[in-house]
């Protein structure tokens, strides 16, 4: 098959962290190969990721790639290629929403928290540190009421004083209603516009580079991936890492091996 040929070409939507990435950041041969050759075979791979762009677009050069879209911070922000545009990439439909609500709430119930708020260009405003790479370096320290006066399109809460489980339940007394959210590994809560999420960037993303549902894979690791893999999985492939909690595996088609393993690799060679 062409990179002009569309018969059998493939839209490949891959998470970052713990998906393509290793947890020290590495990204094995492996993957790079295999992303690699589908693209060269003229398939469309990208990210869909949990990161900010700014976060998200230097991993493209890693991979070696330059897809059309990328999608960022949940599904709330999709980048367009774009020569002309700072690291190549424009924004091309972002969602945001109005955190007051959400924010008052939470603190209500974790006065401890840490909160950060990613604003419509990709800045973030934080409380406290959040040691994660995939925020960015586009940030500033700010009171909790600064916090409240920017149109969101992710708002992020990691409470250290709470484990998994505690965290957990802490979030299911909450009942927040009005918006999309996600659990990390730990205890980290990813917030999005209402209805907001991977699965609704991808589809949008699908119809644009027009690749029929039967051929789109979705390959990832999280709880922020369980929209986008039940997607994938209705016509065509959604397949979870295999150390991925019991929530995404169930919400997946398909298991492969976990990130140590090269998983990504190995289920990529099978297009």
């Amino acid at each position: 098959m062409t990179a002009e040929s569309t018969t059998e070409r493939w839209l490949v939507a891959l998470d970052i962290d713990g998906t393509t990435m290793h947890e020290d950041g590495s990204i094995s041969q492996a993957v790079i190969d295999e992303v690699s050759r589908l693209t060269a075979a003229g398939h469309e791979v990208m990210l869909a990721t949990g990161r900010s762009a700014a976060a998200a677009l230097p991993v493209l050069d890693r991979l070696g790639i330059s897809p059309r879209y990328v999608v960022c911070s949940n599904g709330a922000i999709t980048m367009h290629r774009d020569a002309e545009a700072p690291l190549g990439y424009r924004r091309e439909w972002v969602e945001t929403f109005d955190p007051r609500d959400v924010l008052t709430s939470i603190r209500a119930h974790l006065a401890s928290a840490r909160f950060a708020v990613e604003d419509e260009h990709g800045f973030y405003r934080y409380t406290e540190p959040i040691p994660d790479a995939t925020i960015g370096m586009d940030s500033e320290r700010v009171d909790f009421d600064e916090l409240l006066k920017h149109p969101a399109t992710r708002v992020v809460v990691i409470s250290p004083d709470h484990d998994m489980e505690d965290f957990l339940q802490v979030v299911e007394r909450m009942g927040l209603n009005r918006v999309s959210y996600a659990i990390g590994w730990t205890a980290w809560l990813d917030i999005a516009p209402d209805g907001v999420n991977k699965s609704t960037a991808m589809e949008r993303v699908r119809v644009s580079v027009g690749v029929p549902r039967d051929r789109v894979m979705a390959v990832g690791d999280g709880r922020n991936d369980i929209d986008m893999l039940q997607w994938a999985a209705e016509f065509g492939r959604g397949v979870a890492m295999g150390e991925s909690p019991d929530d995404v595996l169930a919400a997946a088609s398909e298991i492969t091996g976990n990130v140590v393993t090269d998983g990504l690799a190995t289920v990529l060679r099978t297009l």
